[in-house]
């Protein structure tokens, strides 16, 4: 396995009022491909402005962010978008589904963003719709699906063009005990019959325990948590 994602120094401030404040400092930390890492922290932390500086959806003040060797620094507006179409998923805490857009129409919008031929897709569309259980509901609207089901469609719609990474910002935040264990369990089963990468933030302690890594943001500084063990109940101690 060779690194996918590599970031380096990266710092995000932002200003209120007459203060600084520093959202992330001096982020480092590299990701394996096909790999599970997964970002904890208090609410403000700033683990969620660190996975969308890496996911290419917002900027750095300083520092750089690699995937597959490129550099998202260095890219135009529009390079990044075709870059993030084509490389990378993002599934939200609240789905970001369209509403007037049935579920199959939801999954197929980066299809339709980055140009891709009806061949080029359809037989992940089938793997999607398969492994996450939603062909009964592929014609219904937003509305009409429970919140688990919305997150299955988010999920699909992220996995669609086959990226090499897939960011997650609380997945299951929204959802009870019972669906957020479903939704991991779903994407869990989709990570490895697509072989793709995971970088999930999440508040969810057990849901964080299915990871590979499990890394801390505290303060806007992010540290490897120490005596972590896979599939081992996480022992965190917060300051």
């Amino acid at each position: 396995m060779g690194t996918i994602l590599s970031c380096e120094s990266v710092i995000k401030q932002y200003r209120q009022y007459d203060t600084v404040v520093t959202a992330v400092n001096r982020a480092n930390f590299t990701v394996q491909d096909k790999e599970f890492v997964a970002i904890i922290g208090a609410s403000g932390s700033g683990k969620s402005t660190l996975l969308q500086i890496c996911a290419g959806l917002d900027v750095p003040n300083s520092g750089r962010v690699f995937i597959r060797g490129h550099d998202l620094t260095q890219m135009s507006p529009d390079e990044l978008s075709r870059f993030r179409g084509s490389y990378t998923g993002f599934i939200f805490q609240k789905h970001n589904l369209i509403p007037q857009f049935t579920a199959l129409e939801n999954i197929l919008i980066p299809t339709v963003m980055c140009n891709k031929p009806d061949y080029s897709y359809e037989e992940n569309l089938k793997k999607l719709i398969d492994t996450l259980r939603i062909g009964d509901r592929l014609h219904h609207l937003p509305s009409e699906l429970s919140g688990g089901q919305q997150q299955r469609v988010a999920i699909a719609r992220a996995l669609i063009n086959r990226p090499s990474v897939v960011f997650a910002d609380e997945p299951t935040g929204n959802l009870d005990r019972a669906n957020a264990d479903e939704v991991l369990s779903l994407l869990l089963k989709t990570k490895d019959l697509l072989g793709v990468t995971i970088i999930m933030v999440t508040h969810d302690l057990s849901i964080a325990a299915h990871a590979d890594r499990v890394l801390v943001m505290e303060n806007g500084i992010l540290e490897p948590l120490t005596g972590y063990k896979k599939g081992e109940p996480i022992v965190w101690n917060r300051h």
